[in-house]
């Protein structure tokens, strides 16, 4: 059975630190695209940071660059995100996501295959 599942998320006060996990079973975790996304109440899902996991090429999201960093542990089967210096605008529900079926469009939502159940980050200003 093919999942993903998230976990680490939390309750911070602004300027605090999360980090996110994804573990993936019954998935080819090497040498494929795997990103994190975010979603606030009523808005559209949108990249947070993007890793390829079979040469380590990482993208950031303006808005977290700096801030977030995105790793990889194939023998772990798991991607991470490192959640620095957190501002309230960072409150909303991560999803950890796989498999883009074009991989031109990774940064895009709405064409990965998998997807994890989310897991809540709120930051308290």
């Amino acid at each position: 059975q093919v999942q993903l599942v998230e976990s680490g998320g939390g309750s911070v006060q602004a300027g605090g630190s999360l980090r996110l996990s994804c573990v993936a079973s019954g998935y080819t975790f090497s040498r494929n695209w795997m990103g994190w996304f975010r979603q606030y109440p009523g808005k559209e899902r949108e990249v947070v940071a993007v890793i390829y996991t079979g040469g380590d090429s990482t993208y950031y999201a303006d808005s977290v660059k700096g801030r977030f960093t995105i790793s990889q542990d194939n023998a772990k089967n798991s991607v991470y995100l490192q959640m620095n210096s957190l501002k309230p605008e960072d409150s909303a529900m991560y999803y950890c996501a796989a498999d883009p079926r074009k991989p031109l469009e990774r940064y895009n939502p709405n064409y990965y295959n998998l997807w994890g159940r989310g897991t809540q980050v709120s930051v308290a200003s």
